[in-house]
């Protein structure tokens, strides 16, 4: 389904040719380049757009089946990217991810959606706004995308960081009652931290390469050389992103190691204190025990005093009992 087609000349948005192939040679023709947006194409609706932009099939192949890793790829007549944009949802606390690919070459961009979320609508009408931007060209369409989904990862980690925050306040809290599904809540959080990293750490390699920053600091094809600056902003982002998404994957982590440790330790309080009412409980159960057997030549048994005196026995040996496990902190 195409979402939006357009010409852009000098770049501003023009009324040009609906046939597709019309529309390319007339913005070929006049410096300018065809956008073209897609959600979720099907194959018969895809392959009009591949016939005459002559995309390659392997990349139409990743673009039509989705659920790939962000990654760029350079055929003979395009480039190919994958992102994968970052929803968070205050409602659950949760981590979603869409994709947008890019197919980038002379004189068009075609941008295929997957998801809910992802920036295109709002990317097109902030360049639509600059101009001067836009008339740079396919290159500018393919840094304001990634521009504005590395942007939305920071939103995402410090939502996340905020998150981990209540989770360690949840973990250190006296209130046990409050922490019983605590467990359940850090593993949770630490499946959104790694769907959330699927997104990012692969990206780093892609960016790279734009900024000629990697192994092999040559040139992309398709992409203007004098925008590179403006990927080395965007994988400078991206490094922060990854540094924290790092540091909140360690920290979830340690984050579940306390809390376990904190319930193993008042586990052995709990029997601790159990050992201690059970040997309390036990001394007076083995004195009544012994006098309940039913013998007639016991010791003490014709005794006047005796009852009294071994009830009094029974309560003496219990506070002594008490006092002692109570200065050993089991009680």
């Amino acid at each position: 389904m195409i979402v939006d087609c357009a010409v852009y000349r000098d770049g501003r948005r023009t009324k040009g040719p609906e046939d597709l192939s019309d529309a390319l040679a007339d913005a070929r023709a006049a410096g300018g380049f065809v956008w073209i947006g897609l959600h979720e194409p099907t194959e018969n609706e895809f392959g009009l757009v591949t016939q005459e932009f002559g995309l390659h099939p392997l990349a139409v192949e990743d673009a039509l089946k989705a659920h790939q890793r962000p990654k760029l790829e350079v055929y003979e007549d395009s480039l190919f990217l994958v992102l994968k944009p970052v929803v968070y949802e205050p409602a659950g606390d949760t981590v979603s991810t869409g994709e947008v690919m890019v197919f980038l070459g002379k004189g068009f961009v075609v941008t295929v959606r997957h998801g809910e979320g992802t920036p295109l609508g709002v990317v097109r009408r902030r360049l639509e706004d600059e101009p001067e931007m836009l008339g740079k060209g396919p290159t500018s369409v393919l840094y304001a995308l990634m521009d504005a989904t590395v942007d939305h990862y920071l939103d995402v980690a410090t939502e996340l960081q905020t998150d981990l925050e209540e989770l360690e306040a949840e973990v250190f809290s006296p209130d046990i009652g409050s922490s019983r599904h605590t467990a359940s809540r850090i593993y949770a959080f630490k499946r959104q931290v790694l769907e959330f990293r699927r997104a990012t750490v692969p990206l780093a390699v892609p960016l790279s390469r734009l900024a000629g920053t990697g192994l092999s600091a040559t040139a992309v094809p398709f992409v203007d050389d004098r925008a590179q600056p403006f990927f080395r902003d965007v994988n400078d982002h991206l490094t922060r992103v990854n540094e924290s998404v790092e540091g909140l994957d360690r920290l979830v982590s340690d984050v579940l190691s306390a809390h376990l440790a904190q319930m193993s330790v008042r586990q052995n309080d709990d029997m601790r204190k159990i050992s201690s009412w059970a040997a309390m409980a036990a001394v007076p159960t083995m004195l009544a025990g012994i006098y309940g057997m039913n013998f007639e030549h016991m010791p003490e048994l014709h005794w006047v005093w005796f009852y009294p005196a071994l009830i009094a026995v029974m309560a003496v040996l219990e506070v002594l009992l008490y006092g002692l496990f109570k200065r050993q902190g089991w009680l």
